[in-house]
């Protein structure tokens, strides 16, 4: 099923119900006391149709990730509705535009985007049909053009419009409603939407190099036998993250690596290929970090004596 819990916003009493009434008179002529019924009229409840359409919080968008906008379609009127979908990226005020990789139901009413699960449905085509005083979940998935910077926003707007049809309040289409009744157009118009706003989450990586000298005699001349400390600092800018920083330097020719000189942030690394973040040897050291936040600036050092 695609339907969630009740929200308890449907206008009243269900589509299609029959409401019945009869009317009964008494009466006294001489020494008789007589009743008659009248005849029964029956109103069938015309369907209201009505929507409205809510959107999650801001989300935060990073290169290269897809990110699914959550959006709410709430039946609030009277009898079950599909609605047609349309989605729009080119807003007025947006930084950029997203690229739409595609609209899904959320087939396991889960609340989260499920890939290979939640069913696609191509944007302009109807939901499945939704219970009154019923929501849908439906995902729109998209992702950062390449033009993006950090730091900017934009939004996405999802409208969901009644499959019966929309137009002004009171607006009828004859025989359209449930059981052969008429659809009557509610206050919405039939139709709603809401956007979902992003920001972009990106990182960006400056790399500086430094070196301090000790030559033997108690200097700092880059004499032979001399001592070189390379310092590698990485500063990651922006609000995002980067992954899989790699930090590389092959050691300099006429140089020397030293072994067990290689530091990330000041703590040592093993020269193997083991389990920390670095590795060196006579052709060059390397270091790697998983992830690094935006804001977070990370040092690696290392030495080599001049041959």
């Amino acid at each position: 099923m695609w339907v969630h819990a009740p929200a308890a916003l449907a206008a009243g009493v269900s589509a299609g119900t029959l409401i019945e009434s009869t009317a009964t008179a008494t009466y006294t002529s001489g020494t008789y006391d007589g009743s008659v019924t009248s005849n029964t009229v029956t109103v069938r409840v015309d369907e209201v149709v009505d929507v409205t359409v809510t959107a999650q919080p801001t989300t935060a968008v990073v290169a290269g990730d897809p990110a699914a906008l959550s959006f709410t379609i709430t039946n609030t009127g009277n009898g079950p509705e599909s609605f047609n979908l349309l989605v729009d990226t080119a807003l007025a005020g947006n930084n950029f535009d997203v690229t739409v990789d595609g609209l899904f139901v959320d087939s396991n009413g889960n609340g989260v985007f499920d890939s290979g699960v939640d069913q696609a449905i191509a944007s302009g085509t109807a939901t499945p049909p939704i219970s009154a005083d019923n929501s849908l979940t439906v995902f729109v998935v998209v992702q950062l053009p390449a033009q993006a910077t950090d730091g900017q926003t934009s939004q996405v707007r999802l409208t969901a419009s009644a499959v019966t049809g929309t137009g002004s309040p009171g607006t009828i289409f004859a025989g359209q409603g449930v059981g052969g009744g008429d659809a009557v157009i509610g206050a919405s118009g039939g139709d709603g939407s809401a956007s979902a706003s992003l920001v972009a989450s990106l990182a960006s990586v400056t790399l500086t190099k430094s070196a301090a000298i000790a030559d033997p005699f108690g200097g700092s001349q880059p004499v032979p036998g001399a001592t070189v400390t390379y310092t590698l600092t990485a500063v990651v800018a922006g609000s995002g993250q980067v992954e899989n920083l790699l930090v590389e330097n092959p050691i300099p020719a006429g140089t020397t690596y030293q072994p067990g000189t290689l530091k990330l942030d000041g703590a040592n690394l093993t020269d193997a290929a083991d389990t920390d973040a670095g590795s060196a040897g006579t052709s060059g050291i390397a270091v790697t970090i998983p992830a690094v936040s935006g804001g977070t600036t990370k040092v690696v050092t290392f030495g080599v004596t001049i041959n």
